[in-house]
């Protein structure tokens, strides 16, 4: 690698290094690109169209359009936040331990790993707004450049999770077991399909407690921006997503990187 070991150009560098090789997997695994695509958009075609009598009705909104923007930040999200099971797969092919031992900081290898699987999601992501437009949602350049910066930050956070949680498991059996159990509620409690306005507070209790409500209110806000549906999608203030994404993000990174440490030195 280039750069000094420590220095700030042999980190960037490493940094870099570790998310190609994510990167190079994704664009070698056509499959999973596929499959990854298939679940957004039954989402959105399907569960969209369905719940216009319903959702549509009762908000005024497009229920298919609600349900691109949500599915959009749930779909970055959860990709991000999965495709770090690749740490356990490392991990249990001994990979993690070569990575390790370079004199590197492990906050850099993790970093690294997030931003590779951050680019992978983007390229699905991306692969969600292509379907949207073909499904007629209606998209406007101004609003794809203002949902970019949002779009990122739903994948960083999904990594740092994703991170933080699989680095606290054993093996990737019990990841395969426990992470559906993680991801799937918040689909339901964090507005991913609806507005969350006007929820009772017991339901509304929960849902601030689920990461994934901030990515999506954040993207609705970016989304709705200007328009008259902007007070009925967009539940709080984006200032409030991105400070408590920004705290999560840094919260679940350095307890991630601390924890995966940590099981590679007990090894």
């Amino acid at each position: 690698m280039a750069g000094e070991p420590g220095s700030v150009t042999g980190e960037a560098s490493a940094l870099l290094a570790v998310a190609q090789r994510d990167l190079t997997k994704l664009l070698r695994d056509r499959v999973r690109l596929g499959v990854s695509l298939a679940f957004p958009i039954l989402l959105i075609a399907g569960l969209g169209t369905a719940l216009q009598p319903t959702v549509g009705r009762a908000t005024g909104l497009d229920s298919v359009t609600l349900m691109f923007t949500g599915v959009l930040a749930a779909t970055l999200f959860q990709s991000t936040a999965a495709g770090m099971m690749s740490l356990i797969e490392d991990r249990e092919t001994d990979f993690s331990q070569e990575l390790f031992v370079a004199p590197i900081s492990r906050v850099t290898i993790v970093s690294g790993k997030i931003l590779g699987e951050t680019l992978v999601a983007l390229v699905q992501g991306f692969g969600v707004v292509v379907f949207a437009l073909l499904f007629r949602v209606h998209l406007v350049p101004g609003q794809v450049g203002a949902l970019v910066l949002p779009c990122v930050a739903c994948c960083l956070l999904g990594g740092a999770f994703g991170l933080a949680t699989l680095a606290a498991l054993p093996n990737q059996r019990a990841a395969l077991q426990v992470f559906p159990f993680l991801i799937l509620p918040q689909y339901f409690f964090a507005g991913v399909m609806a507005p969350l306005r006007g929820l009772p507070q017991w339901l509304d209790a929960v849902s601030w407690a689920m990461p994934l409500r901030y990515p999506v209110n954040l993207l609705r806000a970016a989304f709705y921006a200007g328009t008259p549906g902007y007070g009925t999608a967009v539940a709080e203030s984006p200032l409030l997503d991105v400070a408590v994404m920004t705290a999560l993000f840094l919260v679940l990174l350095i307890a991630g990187a601390a924890l995966l440490n940590h099981r590679e030195r007990s090894r």
